[in-house]
């Protein structure tokens, strides 16, 4: 019987196997290096949380309201400590729709042991990622939130019926885009947070029915001055869980 023996690596095998052992450790160094705190966002109908497939509400004139799609985009996330910029997301798209459960939590990823005290973000997506023309991803067309060349990206849809609606079915939608000048529909937020407290915004669709008045306005489905003027208002039901508080 043979004896078995092992043969010394080569210079080419040793510098393979310093290569790998150095990626798995920088790797390791990496993940340490960063925190992954979730953002989740929360669209509420006074003290009740948004489900689509039970999503009946009352208003106080005693409206009922069925909301069936729920999107909008969050662009350009960053965080702030006293004013000073201390953390922003590359390539930052994300698209929320309340029939997926997961896409209501974005998991920021940001050096370990930063301060901060604040948040921002777009509500809709800016002009030159519009004239950009299609892309993949949250930016994907078949995800229903894209007109055409011309006309860009939606940035906020809320459908859903109502009695109050004098249309077909007693329908309302509300389509709310437009990256040109004057009526440019991107609205940038701003909220107090701490990293002692879940970072949760909340939309407050009760005051958001209470502004449109479905009775007079139930449809907006192209860019121009009634979707700018709605993107304003929208800016105003979204709250961070302090302001909550």
């Amino acid at each position: 019987m043979g004896i078995l023996q092992t043969c010394p690596l080569n210079d080419l095998d040793m510098r393979i196997t310093f290569l790998f052992l150095f990626c798995i450790n920088a790797s390791c160094l990496l993940a340490q290096a960063n925190d992954t705190i979730p953002l989740k966002f929360i669209p509420a109908y006074g003290k009740e949380i948004l489900h689509l497939q039970d999503s009946s509400f009352y208003s106080n004139d005693k409206d009922s309201i069925e909301i069936s799609a729920l999107k909008f985009y969050i662009s350009g996330l960053e965080l702030y400590r006293q004013g000073k910029l201390v953390w922003k997301e590359k390539d930052s798209y994300h698209l929320i729709d309340a029939s997926d459960e997961k896409s209501l939590s974005i998991p920021m990823i940001i050096p370990n042991k930063t301060d901060y005290d604040r948040l921002a973000f777009n509500l809709g997506i800016d002009s030159a990622t519009n004239v950009t023309g299609v892309q993949g991803g949250d930016l994907d067309p078949m995800r229903g939130m894209y007109w055409t060349w011309q006309s860009g990206y939606i940035n906020f849809k809320l459908e859903g019926t109502s009695p109050l609606c004098n249309t077909r079915h007693h329908a309302f939608e509300f389509h709310i885009g437009g990256y040109r000048y004057p009526y440019n529909t991107l609205q940038p937020l701003s909220f107090p947070v701490s990293k002692s407290v879940a970072m949760d915004v909340y939309l407050r669709l009760n005051e958001l029915f209470s502004a449109l008045n479905l009775a007079r306005t139930n449809q907006i489905m192209t860019p121009g001055k009634d979707a700018f003027f709605i993107s304003k208002e929208l800016k105003k039901y979204f709250n961070s869980v302090l302001e909550i508080k």
